[in-house]
């Protein structure tokens, strides 16, 4: 077989031994590759959209993020893809602050189209559906908190698509016309504008689907301008993706390969490429000039640029996401972005700062939050809760319980509603921007496969507060006991709880700028933190117990709080608390607020001087 000259190259680095991390290499470039045109209508080829992928197709990095890197193959690679020149991280000075915006006091939710509201009978969610829905969550009264009070939305992938998940795009300018068309979107973003619900999107840039017009031109045509778009080998280069599964599929067109890292169905894009990284822009400034979205939740971007078999949180990938947020940062000032690490822990995230995207999911502390709630135990999440807020800048993480991609959280609580509130308690009383998933705020079940964590909302104890006709999906069995209409004037339910939760989140400055105190509690059960901003001062409780705790009393050798006197008032249904009385440097010792805390409960106090 031909070798390339690249290869050859290749092939006596490491002969030599100098085989490694390709930033340290000398790269070979290909000749540069010619920008096409690009415009909607490239992608008009019609796709059914009624055959879903294998579940596997789009969930595989979510069930196995823990696993290392699968070892190199034993049989000696051919031929690899040639390689453009290695982009150069350069370092940041220092994180940048985020400027004021809605995103200071948003609690975002997140909603699957296809799963909320059906407007029209085909048992498929859709964008009119969602506009029906708008008041349930937040009707633009804040006075009258009959609504949940969120104000911000994530939609799943609204792309054309031809799985029912929308991980795999075939026209990144057009709405799939399952859920409506384009102007269905413009009308949902005008209404939810009025309600003070701004409107960020799910961008997959990391791959495409394999039935995109790009690339099925580029496996036809080698002399394609979009062959240069995706990552090809003669050879199968042997190796694995990170989590083990295979990463380089067969062609069924041409004897070569493709690489793929979720799926063969979904085919990498290449970054390295400018013409992409083009489009990709030119993508995200259609959304947010022509069609009215205020910012992006980025999908599985630690995998957007490769180095061989280094396949995630690579330098060329940080290096990339700098250039996109300074794009965006001249596209629309105001625009929010907030990115998708599966897995991340506040270790993994230090890279992604200071200078990328604005936001990123803390995958640990809803992990933390969930165990906390289930074993009764404050301890691993007291320390993961502190180690996010010391070690991510302030303000720039987004904590949630689980999202699509995971069991729902009622469902790995056992279906306890005690434990489902403390945890709601807790997520909406942290640092950060808090996520809910759609569903979460009445209880809904849900467990793999991912259809089954994506099921239809249950309006109604029946099928028609979601469709008139027959759903996409089949409800949960407990769909006629657990929903909406049971819940919404049942005070102490736990929709009702979520309400009151987000709008004092949304309300209440400390909650949702504040800093964040850790103070010692005499209980493992029990956490107890300040939020703090400006003369604005909350205390929180947290008795992740199953049982009462007696007398527990509160520490802290030092705080930013001004010495004296507090009184504390109950934000929620609970007592006020014992005056407090702060020594000089903030310093508490054996603080009692309550002689009991009940279990699974959660108490927050405004503190007045």
């Amino acid at each position: 077989m031909r070798l390339r000259p690249c290869v050859v190259l290749l092939l006596l680095t490491m002969m030599l031994g100098a085989c490694g991390d390709t930033a340290s290499q000398p790269s070979v470039s290909r000749a540069p590759v010619a920008l096409a045109s690009i415009d909607a209508s490239v992608a008009d080829t019609a796709v059914p959209s009624t055959v879903a992928s294998p579940a596997v197709a789009e969930t595989t990095a979510a069930t196995s993020s823990s696993a290392a890197t699968a070892a190199p193959s034993a049989t000696a690679t051919l031929d690899v893809p040639t390689q453009a020149p290695t982009i150069t991280a350069q370092p940041a000075a220092s994180p940048f602050p985020l400027n004021a915006g809605w995103w200071d006091s948003a609690v975002c939710y997140e909603v699957f189209v296809r799963s909320f509201r059906d407007s029209n009978g085909d048992g498929i969610g859709d964008l009119n559906g969602l506009i029906e829905k708008l008041d349930y969550i937040n009707d633009g009264d804040p006075a009258q908190q009959k609504d949940l009070g969120a104000n911000c939305i994530w939609l799943m992938p609204i792309a054309e698509s031809p799985s029912y998940h929308g991980y795999d795009v075939v026209d990144y300018r057009k709405v799939d016309p399952e859920y409506g068309t384009n102007d269905d979107f413009k009308r949902l973003v005008v209404e939810a504008h009025k309600r003070g619900i701004n409107v960020i999107l799910d961008l997959v840039l990391n791959h495409t689907s394999s039935e995109h017009p790009w690339f099925k031109e580029a496996q036809a045509n080698e002399d394609s301008p979009y062959r240069e778009w995706y990552i090809w080998s003669k050879d199968n280069p042997g190796y694995k993706g990170p989590w083990g599964d295979v990463a380089w599929h067969k062609s069924p067109v041409q004897d070569e390969y493709y690489y793929g890292v979720f799926w063969s169905g979904m085919p990498d894009l290449n970054y390295r490429n400018p013409a992409v990284t083009e489009e990709a822009q030119k993508i995200s400034a259609f959304w947010l000039n022509e069609m009215g979205a205020d910012g992006f939740r980025l999908d599985a971007i630690k995998h957007l640029i490769e180095n061989g078999r280094v396949q995630e949180n690579t330098p060329e990938t940080h290096a990339w996401l700098r250039g996109y947020r300074e794009f965006l940062a001249q596209t629309d000032p105001d625009v929010f972005t907030v990115g998708e690490i599966f897995g991340a822990n506040p270790q993994t995230l230090k890279n992604y700062y200071p200078d990328q995207l604005d936001s990123y999911f803390v995958f640990d502390i809803g992990q933390q939050l969930v165990g906390a709630a289930n074993t009764g135990s404050a301890i691993a999440f007291n320390l993961t809760t502190q180690n996010a807020f010391k070690q991510l800048p302030f303000q720039r993480f987004a904590p949630f319980l689980t999202n699509h991609d995971q069991d729902r959280v009622m469902s790995v609580l056992g279906d306890d509603v005690a434990e489902a509130k403390i945890a709601a308690t807790a997520l909406l009383t942290l640092p950060g921007m808090p996520f809910l998933y759609y569903g979460e705020e009445i209880g809904m079940l849900g467990t793999k496969p991912d259809e089954r964590i994506r099921t239809p909302m249950q309006w109604t104890g029946d099928a028609s507060g979601f469709t008139t006709g027959q759903p996409w999906q089949p409800f949960h069995n407990n769909y006629r006991d657990v929903n909406v209409a049971a819940q919404q004037d049942a005070p102490a339910s736990l929709l009702s709880l979520y309400r009151r939760l987000v709008h004092l989140h949304t309300s209440e400055a400390a909650l949702a700028q504040g800093d964040f105190t850790l103070l010692k509690a005499n209980n493992t059960g029990v956490a107890a933190f300040v939020r703090a901003a400006g003369g604005d001062v909350v205390l929180v409780m947290l008795n992740f117990g199953k049982q009462p705790a007696q007398n527990v009393g509160l520490s802290l050798e030092q705080s930013n709080l001004a010495a004296g006197a507090y009184q504390l008032n109950p934000l929620l249904e609970h007592a006020a608390g014992a005056s407090l009385t702060v020594a000089e440097g903030g310093k508490l010792s054996d603080y009692v607020p309550l002689p009991t805390l009940e279990p699974q409960t959660g108490y927050i106090f405004k503190l007045t001087r």
